[in-house]
């Protein structure tokens, strides 16, 4: 028996999964026929570029004739505000002549009702103005709908369609495949599932070991982000919660990793350095060790009390002492109480 680092660990029942932290099934909110295809599978796309578009040249003359309707609109409200200017000038001076005495009140009166007129002209312009730049606004949203942009970076993972051929959205309860299925790969995490008896244990936070089935004798260090609030159901097998593990440092994840790899996962409950330990599979049923009686040659059984265990150590609460030599294998029947031992450096 030695000293040492001795944890507390659970591990995953089934083999995890490496999730991508942004995975999105992009769809189009409008049916139609795919035009244009911008991208192929295996294309990394920037957050804003286009993936596909539908036929939409009706859409698109839509929108130019909203946009010409809106400047034939700008023109006639710039002219029915400067006749609104001119004949509020005019009022005026009709004004100013029939206080000298040279016009009637007549002429003042139909001049003032002249420049509320096209007073009253130039605000139904200027309205006419902001109904066309909603008419543009409309069309320019039917037109945004057909073309399906990424929503952040990522490479594509599957396209479904081809130009020509037409797309659907899926309707209610009834799904269907997804025109483009974006993967951001910048950021990954392991999905595991965890025991129910287990996973009572495990506290977002908690320090984690990430082994990788395409990466063998590699481990990462992780944390546990976070545990389901429920609890999965699978026939005929036990019930497990996932819990969420990310990488601590993602710059040492390699490139090459792919989301979809299975991972599993090593959470630490607890750890204690330096303690007094010895090798798991040393210690027998009910907490017992066979030990090299001190000064002879035969084995005795002797009781501890164990604290920390996982499947590599296990820490010595009291009943053992630090020296002791423990038998830690046995391939012989013949190893047992009593039996004659050589202790091996």
């Amino acid at each position: 028996m030695d000293e040492g680092l001795v944890e507390a660990t659970v591990v995953n029942t089934r083999a995890g999964t490496v999730e991508a932290c942004r995975r999105a099934k992009l769809a189009l909110p409008a049916g139609g026929q795919i035009s244009r295809m911008w991208v192929k599978e295996g294309d990394r796309v920037k957050a804003g570029q286009k993936l596909l578009e539908l036929w939409n040249r009706d859409l698109t003359a839509q929108a130019e004739l909203a946009r010409r309707q809106a400047a034939t609109a700008e023109q006639q409200q710039r002219q029915a505000c400067i006749l609104a200017k001119n004949a509020r000038i005019e009022a005026g001076r009709m004004q100013a002549l029939a206080d000298k005495g040279f016009v009637s009140s007549q002429r003042v009166d139909d001049a003032q009702a002249q420049a509320r007129a096209q007073a009253a002209a130039c605000d139904a312009a200027r309205a006419e103005v902001k109904r066309a730049q909603s008419q543009i606004s409309v069309a320019r949203a039917g037109l945004e709908r057909t073309v399906l942009v990424a929503p952040f970076d990522g490479i594509v993972a599957q396209l479904s369609g081809e130009v020509g051929e037409f797309t659907t959205p899926s309707p209610p309860g009834i799904p269907t495949p997804p025109a483009v299925d974006l993967i951001d790969d910048s950021c990954l995490y392991v999905t595991a599932p965890m025991d129910e008896i287990d996973a009572p244990k495990v506290r977002p936070g908690m320090p984690a070991r990430i082994a990788l089935d395409a990466l063998p004798g590699k481990t990462f260090a992780g944390s546990v982000r976070r545990v389901a609030p429920y609890v999965t159901e699978m026939e005929k097998q036990a019930r497990t919660v996932d819990v969420e593990v990310t990488f601590t440092n993602p710059g040492e994840v390699p490139r090459n990793l792919l989301a979809g790899y299975s991972a599993d996962v090593e959470i630490v409950l607890e750890a204690r350095d330096k303690a007094l330990r010895l090798p798991t599979q040393a210690v027998l049923e009910g907490n017992k060790v066979l030990v090299l009686a001190p000064g002879g040659n035969r084995l005795e059984e002797k009781s501890f009390t164990p604290g920390l265990a996982n499947w590599a150590y296990t820490e010595v609460a009291k009943g053992l002492s630090k020296g002791e030599r423990v038998v830690s294998s046995f391939e012989s029947e013949a190893i047992k109480a009593g039996a004659l031992a050589q202790a091996k450096e």
